[in-house]
């Protein structure tokens, strides 16, 4: 599942409009761009654009570049002649070296151009052969590596291999740095493209070039693609039967299905007292189904905060039973825990329904939703952002465990798990 971390929205659940006139605008002009990419722009007369105003006073902050304060710089504050996107369409028609280029494939970059001009990692343009793919991720069954990877400060890196994948088996690591794809640098390389490259039939093998904290130098991973079938729920009993291990590697449709089949389960099981919920490697997921998680220990608490661009707040809570609310409980987390899954822990620790063991969280604090556009297309789109019960943004901060635990290479190589051997201790 070599995608970006989480799409925190359901597309069919509380979706929310999202401005689209100059992608609409676009569309308009570039498909008559076949017909004038020779001379000229497609309309008479200008279309102007007008230009960040930087001596606004207003508390909304206008022209803001690449997610930052810093002053807008001078060309941003112009005013644009929409004439200068064909000057730049008819340049490359007519003066790059191959001449085989499809109209079609100008106009889909330029789209994804739009959308990555906002600085933001996780939104993103997605092709209608990416959309489609994307929905696949989302059903849990693809063929490639089985690995969550994301673009964070600029560089592609690991947010979390899946639990028997490939990715797992070859040894790659939550926060590995890619550095190459069977040989191509990965400076500026989008996670879609990333993802592109990375995917393939099974069977065949991807080289990854990786940087890891604690090497002297880059390794070479080679790693042979396989069909990835995620289940994202799975269960096994420790501590004589006292204690349930909950595994969630993901959140999607099957989330809730299988949780409730294991909470029937224990249900029938008096001997069952105590909770290991591992959101280790878990890069997120559905917002609903950690909403539903959430609220199997509260269910008429908020779980989650959501704050958009306008400030206004909606409050999620799961409005049902909470089924293990006298269950102890211990939550693992790591640096592949992101999104869904910090929501889910940052939920059950403000509430003091849960200890937080393992390493500090991946930080993804913002929610996206799905926008589907007439030709299948896609635009995965940052629209707000999360707070815990308690008030507490974790974008790029993570959430610190209570009880810091690392899992080393030796503890990895020798089949050694401390964070769930330390969970099992407090629930003795």
């Amino acid at each position: 599942m070599e995608q970006q971390p989480d799409v925190n929205k359901k597309k069919d659940w509380l979706k929310k409009p999202v401005a689209l006139w100059l992608v609409g605008l676009l569309m308009i002009i570039a498909f008559s761009g076949g017909v004038y990419a020779g001379g000229g722009a497609p309309w008479e007369g200008q279309v102007i654009i007008k230009g960040a105003d930087a001596t606004s006073t207003s508390t909304v902050k206008i022209g803001n570049v690449s997610n930052t304060d810093e002053a807008i710089p001078k060309y941003l504050q112009k005013d644009v002649d929409f004439n200068l996107y064909w000057d730049v369409w008819n340049v490359l028609k007519n003066k790059y070296y191959s001449k085989d280029i499809a109209d079609t494939k100008l106009f889909y970059g330029s789209l994804q151009g739009l959308v990555a001009s906002l600085g933001d990692p996780y939104s993103v343009f997605m092709t209608p052969t990416d959309a489609d793919q994307f929905q696949k991720d989302l059903e849990g069954s693809f063929e490639g590596i089985g690995a969550e990877i994301a673009v964070k400060n600029n560089q592609l890196i690991v947010v979390a291999p899946l639990d028997e994948s490939p990715a797992m088996k070859a040894g790659l690591r939550p926060k590995d740095w890619i550095l190459k794809i069977d040989g191509v640098v990965t400076d500026g390389m989008n996670a879609n493209e990333a993802v592109k490259r990375i995917r393939g039939e099974g069977g065949t093998t991807v080289t990854l070039t990786i940087y890891r904290e604690g090497l002297s130098q880059p390794l070479e991973v080679k790693i042979v693609r396989d069909t990835i079938v995620v289940k994202s729920v799975s269960w096994e009993y420790k501590n004589n039967g006292s204690t349930i291990w909950l595994k969630v590697r993901q959140f999607n449709d099957d989330t809730m299905p299988l949780l409730d089949k294991a909470i029937t389960e224990i249900h029938n099981k008096p001997q069952v007292k105590n909770i290991v919920l591992d959101l280790r490697n878990n890069p997120g997921g559905y917002l609903e189904s950690a909403v539903k998680m959430a609220g199997e220990w509260d269910g008429s608490a908020i779980v989650v905060s959501e704050k958009n661009r306008n400030g206004s707040e909606a409050n999620y809570t799961a409005n049902k039973p909470a089924r293990l609310a006298n269950y102890k409980t211990v939550v693992l987390v790591d640096g592949g825990s992101a999104s869904a899954s910090e929501i889910v822990a940052g939920a059950l620790h403000d509430w003091g329904k849960a200890q937080i063991v393992g390493i500090k969280t991946f930080g993804k604090g913002s929610v996206q939703e799905l926008d589907n556009l007439s030709d299948g297309s896609q635009i995965k789109l940052t629209i707000a952002k999360w707070f815990t019960p308690k008030g507490i943004n974790i974008d790029e901060q993570g959430i610190e465990p209570d009880i810091k635990i690392e899992l080393t290479e030796e503890d990895y190589n020798k089949d050694r798990d401390p964070q769930l051997d330390k969970a099992l201790e407090l629930l003795r």
